[in-house]
């Protein structure tokens, strides 16, 4: 084992840590892959964990292959975010108690109907590239009948310039960046989980 291995070895390391060290180790599994575009899928109409965390983890583990996880992850989001407008047009009575509010609460809802009224494609294109929750945009537009064909446009720019930028980073930095993680992990989890709330926040700034 190498010196950064055995010092990730160490005596009862944190959780989070082990989360962290088994996901950049699908790095070099087949199922890596899949699991990117599995979790890129579910985020975009439910999963409360975005597909970001496992996308830096794999393209860390294996920089050369960091555009071909972006190119997974962006169309693993679209193609979930197609599902969330479907869940919003045609399911939204059964799907309502599911959602608010275990998903999302109905006053970020409420916020996001009042951004598809003054412009749904640029509020889409927003939460598709930023920390705000991505789903909530995706299935309000099914509810309020923002045309399918926005919502794909929209997402086609946002998510691919948001994971194609964390590839380019992770590309061309992946060592450097790989060493600072695993030295400020823990720094690193709560910047992450910082985004998350800014993102929520950041919904009502745009009202």
């Amino acid at each position: 084992m190498s010196g950064d291995a055995a010092g990730l070895a160490a005596p009862r390391p944190h959780l989070i840590r082990r989360l962290y060290d088994w996901t950049v180790g699908w790095a070099n599994r087949p199922g890596g892959t899949w699991a990117l575009f599995a979790i890129a899928f579910a985020e975009s109409s439910f999963f409360p964990v975005p597909p970001d965390v496992l996308l830096i983890a794999l393209c860390v583990g294996a920089p050369r292959s960091s555009f071909r996880f972006a190119l997974v992850c962006s169309v693993g989001s679209i193609l979930g975010g197609m599902v969330g407008w479907a869940i919003g047009a045609g399911a939204w009575h059964l799907a309502r108690p599911i959602f608010i509010p275990w998903v999302f609460s109905q006053a970020t809802f409420d916020h996001v109907q009042a951004l598809y009224r003054d412009n749904a494609f640029l509020a889409i294109l927003t939460a598709a590239f930023t920390p705000i929750p991505y789903k909530v945009f995706t299935v309000a537009a099914g509810v309020f009948d923002v045309s399918i064909l926005t919502l794909v446009a929209a997402s086609m720019i946002g998510r691919s310039a948001r994971f194609f930028g964390v590839a380019t980073v992770l590309y061309l930095f992946g060592t450097q960046v790989r060493t600072l993680i695993e030295r400020y992990f823990d720094l690193f989890t709560w910047a992450l989980l910082a985004l998350g709330i800014a993102g929520f926040l950041a919904i009502r700034i745009l009202r």
